[in-house]
């Protein structure tokens, strides 16, 4: 999965973040035992009468980064990754425009050898190896690829 993150300011777009889920979101399994054990324990309360409600409560820091909460109906958030990232890339106010694509190394190294070259001789594009936190334990690293694009 591939997560499209913008930033606006007086309705123009100022930066725009693609992030590979692998690098941002804990595996699956760490947010089905959440909405499983809520939606288990909601199932099993006994002499409870349901309705429509827009809220029923919410449940923060699911996940090992702490950056995930589930709302009880079902809406998931998770934090801009400018906060998620700001130890790797910090915004540049000064620019017009910023698109920053983060991937695991090994995705970068797995894409075509010509969009590699392509990507690789833009004056543009500015490549960063970086060590990411692992969404399903932060004390261990990621090899990962940053690639900024400023106007």
């Amino acid at each position: 999965m591939l997560y499209a993150v913008g930033y606006t300011n007086q309705l123009v777009l100022k930066s725009l973040w693609l992030v590979y889920g692998d690098c941002f979101c804990a595996d699956k399994e760490t947010y089905e035992r959440i909405k499983n054990t809520i939606s288990s324990g909601v199932n099993t309360i006994q002499d409870v009468e349901f309705s429509e409600t827009k809220e029923l409560g919410k449940v923060k820091k699911v996940d090992p980064l702490g950056i995930t909460d589930l709302r009880i109906r079902g809406m998931w958030h998770i934090d801009n990754p400018n906060k998620t990232f700001d130890y790797i890339y910090n915004f540049d106010d000064t620019k017009d425009f910023q698109l920053i694509c983060l991937m695991k190394k090994e995705k970068y190294n797995s894409l075509p050898r010509e969009d590699k070259e392509v990507i690789d001789n833009n004056n543009n594009v500015e490549i960063e190896d970086v060590k990411i936190k692992n969404p399903n334990n932060p004390v261990q690293l990621i090899d990962a690829k940053l690639l900024i694009f400023k106007v």
